[in-house]
């Protein structure tokens, strides 16, 4: 099977990014519609990884989130969570179902996913939820500050791995739809 060109690489990176970068920005101005917006953004960074395109999909990552940052001016506090994760999340899993090939290897790889999952949580919450958004001020916080390593790590694990299992099942649904496309 002969190699899709670099062009059709580009061209197919560059419509994940445009996609991409619409639903972050459109999910930066409706707040209720920002974690839609990052599935969109997961989806759209899934097309060039169907055919394969590792970098067109980092590329596109890189440019969305840029445009994102830039349409919604500067809005960091929103976009956030998607550049520490969830955007490299399905660069992630593609490379792991790619090169990876022993079942306990598996099981590491989702360990480390699993921490990066919470360390970006952990970021999320101590530089944008506590200080910006007042979430100090709530009448649930001082159980969770008590119990906060608790609640991070075991629920956001368990969180996480529902998520990964979706995550995977979606990439699967995306390749199939993208395997319609002759080229």
């Amino acid at each position: 099977m002969k190699r899709p060109s670099k062009s059709y690489e580009i061209a197919l990176s560059a419509i994940a990014c445009a996609v991409a970068a619409g639903a972050l920005t459109l999910g930066s101005y409706v707040d209720v519609m920002l974690a839609a917006a990052y599935l969109v953004a997961v989806f759209a960074l899934m097309v060039p990884l169907c055919k394969d395109f590792v970098w067109g999909s980092a590329l596109a990552l890189i440019g969305a989130w840029l445009l994102a940052f830039f349409f919604c001016g500067l809005s960091v506090f929103h976009l956030l969570p998607f550049i520490a994760f969830f955007g490299w999340h399905p660069i992630v899993n593609h490379l792991q179902m790619k090169y990876i090939k022993k079942k306990w290897v598996h099981g590491v790889v989702f360990l480390g996913k699993a921490v990066w999952f919470d360390l970006a949580m952990w970021l999320m919450w101590a530089t944008v939820l506590v200080p910006f958004f007042g979430v100090g001020s709530a009448t649930w916080y001082p159980f969770v500050e008590q119990y906060f390593f608790w609640v991070l790590f075991i629920g956001g694990t368990l969180f996480f791995a529902v998520y990964d299992f979706m995550i995977f099942l979606c990439r699967r649904s995306v390749a199939v739809i993208i395997a319609r496309i002759r080229r």
